[in-house]
């Protein structure tokens, strides 16, 4: 499985939402199916990761190498996906 692609797709196809408030929010509403955090994301981000039972994806790549797979031209440190659409995203919480 290609992640990058996968992800990709998901952004196009999906719902996913970008960014460690959004994510956070998603989190706490119980909407998220996959988090994907960066390797470089703030403690912060980290901290809340190790709390939820929701599958977490550590993306090896920095923030910014993370956006630039979501096909975005910002710094990305945090997404939730809620929908994978035609993704297969989700069978990257298994690996």
């Amino acid at each position: 499985m290609d992640f990058n692609a996968s992800l990709r797709k998901a952004v196009k196809t999906g719902t996913v939402f970008l960014g460690q408030n959004k994510t956070r929010e998603c989190i706490e509403e119980g909407k998220a199916k996959l988090v994907v955090v960066a390797a470089n994301s703030p403690e912060s981000v980290k901290n809340l990761v190790k709390e939820i039972d929701i599958p977490v994806y550590v993306y090896e790549g920095s923030s910014v190498q993370l956006g630039k797979a979501c096909g975005m031209p910002y710094v990305v440190s945090a997404l939730a996906v809620i929908e994978p659409g035609e993704s297969d995203i989700l069978n990257a919480a298994r690996v």
